[in-house]
């Protein structure tokens, strides 16, 4: 089954089970796809989560019956998986940005959020460079922050450039104990419905990490002063994925993230499993600033 057809059959899916619990794992059964890689695709091609999408859709309906009069407030509320009025009248506001009692009134604005249709365009066309690597245990040491929204959409791109522009000290601690002074490891996992984890780390040594945790050594606790994390990444087997090299290659790389899902992926016999991405930001000044690219690892396995 070929992925435009999976897709539609998984969205036929949640529309006709809108009033009931969506199992997620049910939902990627109608694409043949594993559940973890059915959510990133539809996140990457659709700008919200699986999660969201179904939320919106819910309330959108809501808005609707309550508009037409029809049901009590708490009755709708239960109908669209809400446990009390209370939960569903905040979830309702945010969305609507009136209260459900309002709706009932005449010439009160509502919100619609419309239903998903995979529409059959011609994509594609167009030439890839990547390479299938199976990469070896690595050893990171890195800070986070929780990021909100989608790991490519407008949001992430400006909150990665806050993180960036307002940890400089953390990066300039970070370049001094790297194996790699030349590139910076941005880590993106733990993924959900409410956002996900964003790291910037560098490769250490054992040696360097050891004297980082040891206060005793350095007088300073690094680990704990600079929130730092040791995070460590199995071996896995990559799809590898490169932007040109150019002065700033981040715009490239959002497009290049979303042409990995909708051409590549979907054609492919692998599918993205349940374990960090990796951005590999090659920012040193070898060659000058027009010399950096970003690598793109995304963990896979064949379907």
């Amino acid at each position: 089954m070929d992925w435009i057809t999976g897709m539609q059959k998984a969205i036929d899916y949640i529309e006709s089970n809108l009033t009931e619990e969506i199992d997620y794992g049910k939902v990627a059964a109608e694409s043949f796809s594993s559940s973890y890689h059915f959510q990133r695709v539809f996140s990457i091609l659709c700008g919200y989560t699986l999660g969201e999408y179904i939320r919106l859709r819910r309330l959108s309906l809501a808005g609707a019956e309550l508009a037409n009069g029809k049901g009590k407030v708490i009755d709708i509320a239960l109908k669209y998986g809400y446990d009390s009025p209370d939960s569903f009248a905040k979830a309702f506001q945010k969305f609507h940005g009136i209260t459900p009692s309002q709706a009932r009134a005449d010439g009160n604005m509502l919100k619609s959020f419309s239903r998903l249709s995979i529409k059959i365009s011609l994509e594609g066309g167009s030439i890839m460079n990547y390479r299938i690597e199976t990469k070896p245990k690595i050893t990171l040491l890195g800070y986070k922050r929780r990021f909100e929204g989608t790991p490519y959409d407008e949001l992430r791109h400006k909150q990665e450039g806050d993180l960036f522009i307002t940890t400089r000290a953390h990066q300039w601690m970070l370049q001094g104990v790297a194996n790699d002074k030349l590139s910076i490891y941005c880590v993106l996992t733990n993924i959900d419905d409410d956002g996900y984890d964003f790291y910037i780390a560098s490769t250490v040594d054992k040696w360097e990490l050891d004297n980082l945790y040891n206060s005793k050594v350095t007088g300073i606790d690094f680990m704990d002063k600079f929130n730092f994390e040791e995070i460590v990444i199995p071996e896995r087997t990559y799809a590898v994925f490169e932007t040109e090299k150019q002065r700033m290659p981040i715009p490239e790389y959002f497009d290049i993230r979303k042409q990995i899902a909708v051409e590549w992926l979907s054609n492919n016999e692998y599918q993205m499993i349940n374990a960090p991405e990796l951005a590999v930001y090659h920012w040193g000044i070898v060659g000058g600033y027009t010399e950096r690219t970003i690598e793109i690892w995304i963990p896979i396995e064949k379907k």
